[in-house]
């Protein structure tokens, strides 16, 4: 009678299973379809470099006079905003009525590695909102910022708050500095100048390492082991290979976006505590007077909510909002209460200030 009993019937029972799923695993795969995602119709309305802007197409015309974009981070394409056809923020919203348009920051090569935020936030942003002002003629969007990319659309807001007419941000960071930070505390004492010096533009394969040891066993092991359970279901199959697709298919970062970033946001938390530049202009989170309205995930390992719920103290808008999901940080996207919750709850905010 040791730590660990084990009953023959039920071990035989378990190697026949394992025999069987991974038999069948050998059909299923080959029946298996090109997965991809980003799945609704969209076209190229402005480019800038290698940025596009994207303007979703619906099933009907949109009823939202104000036009919505979507700033998603540098870190991975924005296509889980839009995985598939029945996991997919934008379809939901375009079903609601909403004109929604997207940011694609395309991949750096050696040739962007001097790119700043700077270039990002005062130069493509601004050129795409600006874009978008003029072609509906309007003199300000709504715009709505995901993790990083909330980060941007904050420090927008602050620069241009005349150009923004409602913001949303999800999963975004604002205090880089919480205790349950893990990620911060990895790169707080970081020489991110040699890191950056060394590298150039920083290897997207380093930054899904990164993201992928933060919770080695179920990132690294415990999600492949369970993928022996679905091999014989080939919708269930096409969704895990759907979304292994999106992991690994990131861009390679800007060298000196990500010394900035690094440096001021994670290092110096200076987008809560002040004394950010972009450019030559000065960030202060007092200078966002849209109505705001915040969205993060309570089980969110990347940004934790509290990195979120910091916003309110720090944000000048007299008219905050803030929704606590429950889900992860890419869960807040793809699962099921996600398509339910979160579109629905961002077209009736939105509606309301329109």
């Amino acid at each position: 009678m040791g730590p660990i009993r084990i009953e023959p019937q039920k071990a035989l029972d378990e190697a026949l299973k394992l025999q069987q799923k991974l038999s069948a695993g050998t059909q299923t795969l080959r029946a298996l379809d090109p997965v991809t995602f980003g799945v609704t119709p969209k076209e190229a309305v402005y480019r800038d470099d290698k940025v596009t802007l994207y303007r979703f197409k619906g099933d009907k015309a949109p009823t939202a006079k104000t036009p919505l974009l979507i700033c998603y981070a540098l870190v991975n394409t924005p296509y889980m905003v839009d995985l598939q056809d029945d996991r997919s923020l934008v379809k939901n919203l375009l079903a609601l009525g909403q004109d929604v348009y997207l940011i694609d920051w395309g991949y750096p090569d050696g040739s962007d590695k001097y790119l700043t935020l700077d270039d990002y936030i005062n130069g493509y942003l601004r050129r795409s909102v600006d874009f978008l002002r003029k072609s509906h003629g309007v003199d300000a969007i709504n715009l709505l910022g995901i993790c990083q990319g909330g980060a941007f659309s904050l420090c927008f807001s602050s620069i241009y708050p005349e150009k923004v007419r409602n913001l949303i941000t999800m999963v975004t960071p604002v205090d880089f500095h919480t205790p349950d930070n893990m990620l911060s505390h990895w790169v707080r004492e970081l020489d991110v100048d040699l890191f950056v010096d060394t590298l150039g533009n920083v290897p997207a394969d380093l930054m899904n390492y990164c993201y992928l040891t933060l919770k080695p066993l179920r990132l690294n092991q415990q999600k492949y082991v369970g993928l022996v359970d679905i091999l014989d279901n080939k919708t269930e199959l096409e969704n895990f290979l759907r979304m292994e697709k999106w992991i690994f298919d990131s861009p390679d970062q800007a060298g000196e976006a990500f010394r900035q970033f690094i440096k001021d946001f994670y290092q110096g938390n200076k987008l809560l505590k002040g004394g950010l530049r972009i450019g030559d202009k000065a960030v202060d989170l007092k200078n966002v007077t849209a109505p705001v309205l915040n969205i993060f995930a309570e089980q969110d390992h990347l940004v934790p909510p509290a990195a979120s719920r910091a916003l309110k103290d720090v944000v000048g808008s007299g008219d905050y909002s803030q929704i606590a999901f429950k889900g992860g940080h890419i869960g807040i996207y793809v699962s099921s209460r996600a398509q339910r919750e979160v579109p629905p709850a961002i077209h009736d905010w939105l509606s309301k200030r329109s």
